[in-house]
């Protein structure tokens, strides 16, 4: 059975990320070389070698930089969503910080020369039980997708006992579709499969089984990564080892591992591949 599934890329700096936020205050960051280019480049090749599509879940911090990738992304036929301003949680940002950090991003990726994102990722996957209330908003401003539920057992996000596959959420100001990071239930509980540095520590094996797993039962995979992913030269931080071994773990086995999946199943953009399984019809 051919099935689309779903890729994607959350555009952020190595600096940015929540593992090494005590290292890099925001006030710092413009004075921090950027990196980008060399995860981009790579993401891009390897997408276009495979003749392969993406959402890329852009920063609005790094849009506004570095609008050449915005424009570098649509030239190639991906998708660009929105990822959030600076990559702040939802629960640090509460309702009114939500609305302005979506707002600004949004103004951010159009004058990049997106289109209005119509698919939001919130920073860590902080779209909670605690934060359910974003879903009201992102309705509200006309999102037709979410892909900021974890549905893992983790000690910062998660709803562990949400639909793993594409649902409709039915919110006061109208319906979206939750596309969750894809999992894998083994032993009655759901184990991340869809990417970060699960994507790095387990075996690339596991990782395309659980993939041909989703396809055998007609469902497309959700997979996201970052450019800082496929940087293995970038700097070292210094913090506790297990932020240490979350952020640096396997990095050199990103590419390779993005290669074998795409080389062995199709996939594109979030909001293509909910088209094509009829889940955005459903709306």
């Amino acid at each position: 059975m051919s099935v689309l599934h779903a890729i994607s890329f959350d555009v952020e700096e190595y600096y940015q990320v929540a593992n090494l936020r005590q290292n890099f205050p925001k006030a710092d960051w413009d004075a921090i070389p950027s990196r980008l280019s060399i995860g981009m480049e790579r993401i891009l090749g390897a997408l276009e070698k495979h003749n392969a599509r993406a959402t890329f879940f852009f920063l609005g911090w790094i849009a506004e930089r570095h609008p050449d990738w915005v424009q570098r992304c649509l030239e190639a036929g991906h998708e660009v969503a929105s990822h959030g301003y600076d990559h702040d949680f939802l629960w640090d940002l509460g309702p009114e910080g939500v609305e302005s950090d979506l707002e600004r991003t949004e103004q951010v990726l159009v004058a990049a020369g997106a289109p209005k994102p119509t698919g939001f990722r919130a920073s860590t996957f902080t779209l909670t039980r605690e934060t359910f209330w974003a879903m009201d908003i992102l309705a509200r401003r006309g999102y037709r997708y979410d892909s900021s539920v974890h549905p893992v057992r983790h000690p910062t996000y998660g709803i562990r006992d949400f639909e793993p596959s594409p649902s409709l959420v039915k919110t006061k100001e109208g319906d979206l579709v939750e596309f969750p990071v894809s999992t894998r239930k083994i032993f009655g509980r759901n184990f991340p499969v869809g990417g970060g540095g699960y994507f790095r520590l387990y075996p690339g094996a596991l990782i395309r089984s659980s993939v041909a797993n989703l396809e055998a039962r007609g469902r497309p995979a959700c997979l996201y990564l970052h450019p800082w992913e496929f940087d293995p030269e970038q700097p070292r931080a210094k913090t506790s080892a297990t932020k240490a071994f979350r952020h640096y773990v396997g990095l050199n086995k990103t590419l390779p591992r993005l290669e074998a999946l795409l080389a062995q199943f199709q996939f594109v953009g979030l909001e293509e591949a909910l088209e094509e399984s009829g889940d955005l019809r459903r709306r």
